[in-house]
């Protein structure tokens, strides 16, 4: 029984679900996984014979808990009880929720009792309404015809407002036509005919000619057919077989073909494809009933096969010889389904490639199966391999991974610098107490570079823990034949951190005078004032005060703009 009132498009308040959606999304997959098999077997093939035995026994598993149920249907969606069961968001005729939303019906309705034979009739139309043409029947008016009992659907009229009415049409035509002006008047079609001008006009009426809509569908027909990924169709034809048949022969010839495949896709750079299969796989070694174990394992054991370094080697390889590229999100896709054990050989050819690109692309897919698998990553910072061990304190930071500070701690000692500037470099990233704790330590590295990532970190950190150690530094011998750079560094970390403690310090460096009333060095004496900008206090800017008539050019600058800065 059919009703032509529209459905409510506005969203509605509904109620907590009666019962679990997925005994109703078990229900929806089985029967879109069905209706794909009865367009591809015969009503007497195995395959399909099972498949519509599990989805009966899908249907019968929801009338445990109701008598019906009721799905709204979207453009991109089958919603029942206000959540998405079914989400398809290409509109294409394989779309179960566009086949039914395209020809105006806005809600299903399932009885008990469905699944004994009105099912299959309702998989008949569907088979047919994905070969139809324009001129068939749409899928409205063969639910019509079949008349179903225990389907029940409501629809909104398309064609309602699409011609228009009939005084309208009339008011345009002329009430009389005057049979000399038809005599007089010359015939333009005879003269073009006559003239071997071809009309399109003469083509409106006939027989093979299209509207607008029936081409509009043909453009989307083809369209779809050229971006529509085969690859994925085949997989997903090829696991179907393997759920549904039980036979171990079977399932052994779909693990090899499988492996053929996945070869394939590897060297074509198809990785969306790949990723799927590997998505895939694993659910179906979880789906697929009386699995032996072995088979079950050469399914979930494909990740790890892809992961490991020579099949991975290869791909890189391949990836760095070739011309183009795959997209960025093609590869972050494949990387999500590859193991940890990934990050040694993608982290090694980071290193290695001269493909600017292609760095770029395994950066960003790196970083994201790093943040997936921090255990690995910190296990990579231990490696002799200095590349690997290198990239993964790059990545340890960027990712502020509190467990790396244990490995970054033997890093900061190594004897190469360039390994302990990373390291440091991670440690600053990372910020907590027990990385900054390491920094302070590293003040004193006998790199340069190393001292200033410390100190800049330890001042952007705030960490006043490190004021004793600054003090020393700021008192000391070694900081005076520095250059003005790491001088000014120092300093202004010792200013940023000591408040009102370290003015006396700032001011006897600033002001004060030695033996013989000799003074600090003008750079030093700058840095100090700069210091004392830093702190901003009263006092400070008093201290500054008596040194703001000083001769030297480099100290009377530091001072006023320390002034200025403290002013403002």
């Amino acid at each position: 029984m059919t009703s032509t009132v529209p459905v409510p498009t506005g969203d509605q308040e509904r109620p907590p679900p009666p019962f679990p959606a997925a005994v109703v999304e078990e229900a929806l997959r089985l029967f879109s996984k069905t209706a794909r098999a009865h367009q591809l077997y015969l009503p007497n093939n195995p395959i399909y014979l099972r498949a519509v035995e599990s989805l009966r026994a899908a249907f019968r598993a929801i009338w445990q808990h109701t008598d019906e149920i009721v799905l709204d249907v979207t453009e991109t969606e089958l919603r029942w009880e206000g959540t998405g069961i079914i989400a398809e968001p290409e509109k294409s005729s394989d779309s179960l929720p566009w086949m039914f939303y395209k020809d105006g019906i806005r809600e299903l309705r399932f009885l008990r009792g469905v699944e004994d034979e009105e099912l299959l009739g309702l998989l008949e139309i569907l088979k047919r309404v994905r070969g139809a043409s324009p001129e068939e029947d749409d899928l409205l008016t063969m639910l019509w015809e079949k008349d179903f009992l225990g389907i029940r659907y409501r629809y909104v009229d398309l064609t309602v407002d699409a011609t228009a009415p009939v005084d309208s049409i009339d008011a345009e035509r002329p009430t009389s036509i005057d049979p000399r002006e038809v005599e007089e008047a010359p015939d333009e079609q005879d003269e073009q005919r006559r003239a071997g001008i071809v009309s399109l006009e003469d083509f409106d009426a006939t027989l093979y000619f299209l509207d607008e809509r029936e081409m509009e569908y043909l453009r989307d027909a083809v369209r779809h057919e050229y971006i529509d990924d085969l690859r994925q169709n085949v997989v997903a034809l090829l696991l179907d077989i393997f759920e549904l048949q039980s036979d171990r022969a079977v399932r052994e010839e779909i693990l090899s073909i499988l492996d053929n495949l996945m070869l394939h896709l590897l060297s074509a750079a198809q990785f969306r494809a790949v990723a799927y299969m590997l998505r895939e796989t694993a659910a179906a070694a979880t789906r697929a009933r009386e699995l032996d174990p072995g088979q079950r394992q050469r399914l979930l054991s494909q990740p790890e096969r892809v992961s490991k370094p020579e099949s991975l080697s290869q791909m890189l390889q391949s990836l760095d010889e070739a011309q183009e590229l795959p997209p960025q999100e093609d590869l972050n896709e494949l990387f999500e389904q590859l193991r940890g054990s990934a990050l040694g050989t993608v982290f090694a050819w980071l290193g290695r490639t001269q493909n600017i690109r292609l760095r770029t692309l395994l950066e960003v897919a790196a970083a994201r199966l790093a943040s997936s698998n921090t255990t690995e990553l910190v296990r990579l910072i231990g490696l002799p391999d200095k590349a690997v061990a290198t990239e993964a304190m790059r990545r340890a930071g960027a990712l502020r991974t509190a467990a790396a500070v244990t490995p970054l701690a033997r890093a900061v000692s190594d004897q190469d610098p360039a390994i302990r500037l990373v390291g440091a470099q991670a440690l600053g990233e990372i910020g907590s107490p027990g990385a900054l704790q390491l920094l302070e330590h590293t003040l004193g590295d006998a790199d340069r570079e190393v001292r200033l990532v410390s100190a800049r970190a330890i001042m952007q950190r705030s960490y006043r823990q490190a004021l004793p150690r600054l003090e020393a530094i700021g008192k000391g011998r070694q900081i005076r034949d520095a250059d003005l750079t790491e001088k000014m560094l120092v300093f202004e970390a010792y200013g940023a951190l000591c408040g009102e403690a370290g003015i006396p310090l700032l001011d006897a460096i600033l002001n004060g005078k030695g033996f013989l009333g000799r003074r600090e060095d003008p750079e030093t004496r700058a840095c100090a004032a700069m210091a004392l900008g830093r702190v901003g206090t009263r006092y400070a800017m008093e201290c500054l005060t008596r040194a703001s008539a000083e001769k030297e050019v480099l100290v009377r600058n530091a001072v006023n703009r320390a002034l200025r800065g403290g002013a403002a």
